[in-house]
C-alpha cells in the first residue's frame, strides 16, 4: 500500500503538471515533473518506494523512449509486490508507447502481459481496453 502523504502529493502534482499541461506552461510542467521524479528518486529502494509514483512519473515523461525506462521501473517495482492492477496498467500504457515507436512485438508482449494480471482486477473497463487493443495487434 502506498504511503497516504506521499499518494496526496503525487496525485497533487499529477493534477497541476496536467493543468500546466493544458495551459502550454512548460516552465512550470518542468518544476513540477522535477518535483515528481525527486519523490520516486528520493523514495527509492525505501519503505516508501510505490510503482504508483513511478507510474506517474512516466505517464508525464515527454520522450517515449525514457517513458519506457521509467514503466520498466514501475514495472519491476510492481512485480516485487505483486501488485496486479498497476501491472494491467502499466503494461497497457507501455505496449501504447511501444506502438508509437512500431515496436509492435514488443507491444503485444506488454499486452498479453497485462491481460495476465488484469484477470485478477476490478477496473472492467482497463480489461476491455486490453483485450480490444490485444485483439486488434494479434489480426493486423
Amino acid at each position: 500500500m502506498i504511503n497516504t502523504k506521499i499518494y496526496k502529493a503525487v496525485y497533487s502534482l499529477a493534477e497541476k503538471l496536467m493543468e500546466a499541461a493544458r495551459k502550454n506552461d512548460q516552465a512550470e510542467f518542468d518544476a513540477l515533473y522535477a518535483q515528481l521524479k525527486a519523490i520516486c528518486t528520493d523514495n527509492d529502494g525505501t519503505d516508501k518506494d510505490h510503482p504508483e509514483q513511478w507510474e506517474t512519473l512516466a505517464d508525464f515523461t515527454d520522450d517515449l523512449n525514457a517513458a519506457l525506462v521509467v514503466y520498466e521501473t514501475a514495472r519491476g517495482k510492481a512485480l516485487a509486490i505483486n501488485a496486479k492492477d498497476h501491472l494491467a496498467s502499466i503494461g497497457f500504457s507501455m505496449a501504447k508507447l511501444q506502438l508509437e515507436l512500431g515496436q509492435k512485438v514488443e507491444a503485444i508482449r506488454s499486452l498479453e502481459d497485462a491481460k495476465i494480471s488484469a484477470n485478477k482486477i476490478e477496473d472492467k473497463e482497463l480489461k476491455a481496453e486490453i483485450d480490444t487493443l490485444l485483439a486488434g495487434l494479434l489480426e493486423g
